[in-house]
């Protein structure tokens, strides 16, 4: 098996020789490889693994954690490799240990009410301190928690959701650790990486930090926001990084699209145009079938998942394969209102540290974001936002609840809000909430699926526009589908089939998961606001 992954190997070992070290994580320990991707670390041990099978789901080996040093490991594999009877997946179970299943003793009570439930499972999905040298994470001083099932690590967007239902419980203490575990990785990094793993590095997810501060600074008061502005300042400028190189002759850098007219707007990336180390079976799989340069598929493959909606139609050329991707072809409408909002809340933490000429410029800056993604983002045939291609120079004509952001920061008038309204009303909306695309494709954030976020995001857009009874409607759909699901399985899922409540979700790389955190967060907030004050 070993000389059929040869040329693989060769490949990976070419590309390998042209990444340098990740930002920050530079070590100087004799465990330097602790701070490299898998695929660097282990080389052929790591794709022999990844093709041969050992595992049904491409994440499991690379969450493994080797049991003696990397060079001890790579020493055992040089010299079985060659032997006659070797077997891959006896040398893995043989040298790593398998992920720690933290949940596999809990037990729901479905006597117990929903809120009972996911308050008892506060602690569950709790993990402290990282101290680990070998596995893949990256480790982080405070505890935090995770969104469960096969995701044993913290994840930059689902957080925000996560902490919505922390701020109901009243867990105040735990979003402050949260917050400051994003703080560290952004000093360390440079960035919030997808997740605290090593093979996340070189992309991040949607920058809800800001939104993170801005609770927190309405819990403990608006001087918070001077503990924070130094690492806003710090992953603001990653998403602008190069901005000065941008001109009409070279309108791309890495996040940044210089468009027709002058105007700044981000795209999502990757910075590691190669296959996903946690889906490495997958997309090695897929290049072999696209007739395209294989660094372009993998390049956008990544910054989907940068984005967070991996996969949608929403980044298909053609609206229906993966194999059609050019996410880094479009101008996503929900990125830029997020980046309006932190642009607005450097402002408003530079004015309270009495830096008036700093929060002048901030404000200059999402002035200008609004009136581009205004002009970009609005597709007034459809009456609703959606990306724009710039390189076709058109509006994407797949619409999607990312179109909901620029409603739920308030970017736009009354008159286009309403409209996006109607639009929700007559396109998305089911019996069990909102779905996410008007596409269905087989992929996880398509049809038929809703997804907690989402919900959170069009419910409290619609309420700033005054759409408070189509609000309501997807609020007590929503809470009633999480709540029936919950009764008949005990469960809380990450997302939901919203068309046929009878029905699982399904479709992406991966069953369905429980847990679930952000699920959990969304709902348990929904649910205070019928408390009585």
């Amino acid at each position: 098996m070993i000389a059929r992954l040869l040329p693989a190997v060769f490949l990976l070992g070419l590309i390998a020789c042209r990444q340098s070290p990740p930002a920050g994580l530079t070590a100087t320990t004799t465990e330097t490889q602790a701070h490299l991707s898998p695929e660097e670390r282990f080389g052929e041990l790591f794709i022999a693994a990844q093709l041969g099978d050992v595992f049904p789901d491409s994440k499991t080996f690379v969450d493994c954690t080797p049991k003696t040093t990397t060079a001890e490991v790579m020493q055992r594999f040089e010299s079985e490799k060659v032997l006659p009877d070797f077997d891959i997946a006896r040398f893995v179970k043989a040298n790593f240990d398998l992920p720690i299943q933290h949940s596999s003793g809990f037990q729901s009570d479905t006597s117990r009410s929903v809120r009972e439930h996911i308050n008892s499972l506060w602690p569950v999905l709790t993990r402290q301190a990282d101290t680990s040298t070998r596995s893949t994470l990256l480790s982080l001083p405070e505890p935090y928690i995770v969104p469960g099932g096969r995701f044993g690590e913290i994840y930059y967007w689902d957080s925000y959701f996560t902490i919505l239902g922390l701020q109901a419980a009243g867990k105040r203490e735990m979003i402050e650790r949260m917050a400051d575990n994003f703080s560290t990785l952004i000093d360390r990094v440079g960035y919030i990486p997808n997740g605290n793993r090593t093979y996340f590095l070189g992309r991040s997810q949607p920058p809800f930090y800001a939104l993170i501060v801005r609770l927190l600074a309405e819990e403990k008061g608006p001087e918070t926001l001077n503990k924070y502005l130094p690492f806003l300042e710090k992953e603001y400028g990653f998403w602008m990084e190069g901005l000065s190189s941008l001109s009409p002759s070279q309108p791309t850098h890495r996040r940044l699209v210089r468009l027709e007219d002058g105007s700044i707007l981000n795209r999502y990336w990757d910075d590691r145009p190669v296959p996903r180390p946690e889906s490495y079976r997958e997309d090695v799989s897929l290049a072999k079938d696209v007739e395209r340069p294989a660094q372009e598929l993998y390049r956008d493959i990544r910054a989907a998942c940068e984005s967070g909606w991996d996969f949608s139609s929403r980044w298909f050329k053609d609206g229906q394969y993966l194999s059609s991707i050019h996410t880094t072809d479009l101008i996503p409408v929900d990125l830029n209102a997020l980046l309006y909002h932190l642009e607005q809340l450097l402002a408003e933490a530079h004015a309270v540290a009495e830096q008036e000429e700093e929060a002048s410029l901030y404000r200059q800056r999402a002035a200008q974001r609004q009136a581009a993604l205004l002009r970009y983002c609005w597709d007034e045939a459809a009456q609703f936002f959606v990306d724009y291609d710039f390189v076709e120079r058109r509006s994407s004509p797949r619409l999607s609840l990312a179109g909901l952001f620029p409603l739920y920061f308030e970017m736009c008038s009354p008159e286009r809000g309403q409209a996006v309204a109607q639009r929700v009303e007559q396109d998305f909306l089911q019996p069990g909430g909102v779905v996410t695309t008007l596409a269905g494709t087989g992929q996880q954030w398509d049809s038929p699926n809703g997804w907690a976020p989402l919900q959170w995001m069009t419910i409290e857009g619609l309420r700033r526009y005054e759409a408070n009874a189509l609000a309501d409607t997807i609020k007590t759909r929503w809470v009633a589908l999480n709540t029936r699901v919950y009764r008949e399985t005990g469960k809380m899922v990450e997302k939901y089939n919203v068309m046929d409540v009878g029905l699982e979700a399904g479709g992406g790389e991966y069953p369905v998961q429980d847990g679930f955190g952000w699920t959990n967060g969304v709902l348990l907030r929904l649910l205070s606001e019928d408390t009585p004050k």
